[in-house]
Protein backbone atom coordinates (compact mmCIF):
# COMPACT_ATOMS: atom_id res chain seq x y z
CA UNK A 1 0.00 0.00 0.00
CA UNK A 2 1.47 3.37 -1.03
CA UNK A 3 1.19 6.51 1.10
CA UNK A 4 -1.48 8.99 0.07
CA UNK A 5 -0.30 11.78 -2.19
CA UNK A 6 -0.50 15.30 -0.77
CA UNK A 7 -3.26 17.52 -2.03
CA UNK A 8 -1.66 20.21 -4.25
CA UNK A 9 -4.28 22.81 -3.28
CA UNK A 10 -3.69 22.26 0.43
CA UNK A 11 0.09 22.47 -0.05
CA UNK A 12 -0.22 25.73 -2.00
CA UNK A 13 -2.37 27.35 0.66
CA UNK A 14 0.12 26.59 3.47
CA UNK A 15 3.06 28.19 1.65
CA UNK A 16 3.60 31.83 2.41
CA UNK A 17 4.92 34.16 -0.28
CA UNK A 18 8.67 34.66 -0.12
CA UNK A 19 9.70 37.62 2.03
CA UNK A 20 10.56 40.80 0.22
CA UNK A 21 14.12 42.11 0.19
CA UNK A 22 14.86 45.01 2.50
CA UNK A 23 15.58 48.43 1.06
CA UNK A 24 18.98 50.02 1.53
CA UNK A 25 17.46 52.48 4.02
CA UNK A 26 16.03 49.64 6.12
CA UNK A 27 19.41 47.88 6.11
CA UNK A 28 21.21 51.10 7.05
CA UNK A 29 18.73 51.73 9.88
CA UNK A 30 19.22 48.18 11.20
CA UNK A 31 23.02 48.42 11.04
CA UNK A 32 23.05 51.85 12.69
CA UNK A 33 20.77 50.64 15.46
CA UNK A 34 23.06 47.65 15.95
CA UNK A 35 26.05 49.99 16.27
CA UNK A 36 24.21 51.77 19.08
CA UNK A 37 22.83 48.56 20.57
CA UNK A 38 19.19 49.60 20.40
CA UNK A 39 17.08 47.01 18.57
CA UNK A 40 13.53 46.03 19.39
CA UNK A 41 12.69 42.34 19.31
CA UNK A 42 9.97 42.74 16.71
CA UNK A 43 12.23 44.74 14.39
CA UNK A 44 15.01 42.22 14.80
CA UNK A 45 12.72 39.32 13.87
CA UNK A 46 11.40 41.21 10.82
CA UNK A 47 14.93 42.13 9.73
CA UNK A 48 16.12 38.54 10.10
CA UNK A 49 13.68 37.58 7.36
CA UNK A 50 14.06 40.53 4.98
CA UNK A 51 17.74 41.50 5.27
CA UNK A 52 20.35 39.34 3.57
CA UNK A 53 23.83 38.90 5.08
CA UNK A 54 25.64 40.47 2.12
CA UNK A 55 23.49 43.59 2.51
CA UNK A 56 24.50 43.92 6.16
CA UNK A 57 28.19 43.44 5.39
CA UNK A 58 28.28 46.06 2.63
CA UNK A 59 26.29 48.66 4.58
CA UNK A 60 28.29 48.04 7.77
CA UNK A 61 31.60 48.50 5.93
CA UNK A 62 30.38 51.75 4.38
CA UNK A 63 29.12 53.09 7.72
CA UNK A 64 32.34 52.12 9.51
CA UNK A 65 34.39 53.84 6.79
CA UNK A 66 32.26 56.99 7.13
CA UNK A 67 32.67 56.89 10.91
CA UNK A 68 36.47 56.58 10.68
CA UNK A 69 36.73 59.36 8.10
CA UNK A 70 34.54 61.65 10.21
CA UNK A 71 36.73 60.99 13.27
CA UNK A 72 39.86 61.80 11.26
CA UNK A 73 38.32 65.05 10.01
CA UNK A 74 37.27 66.06 13.53
CA UNK A 75 40.75 65.33 14.91
CA UNK A 76 42.42 67.34 12.13
CA UNK A 77 40.09 70.28 12.75
CA UNK A 78 40.86 70.20 16.49
CA UNK A 79 44.62 70.00 15.86
CA UNK A 80 44.50 72.96 13.45
CA UNK A 81 42.47 75.01 15.93
CA UNK A 82 44.89 74.18 18.76
CA UNK A 83 47.92 75.14 16.66
CA UNK A 84 46.42 78.48 15.65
Amino acid sequence: MSPPEPDPEAAASTHEPPPRNATILEVARAVFASFLGIRKGQSMRRDAVTIRPHQVIVVALVLVALFVVSLLVIVRIIIRMAAA
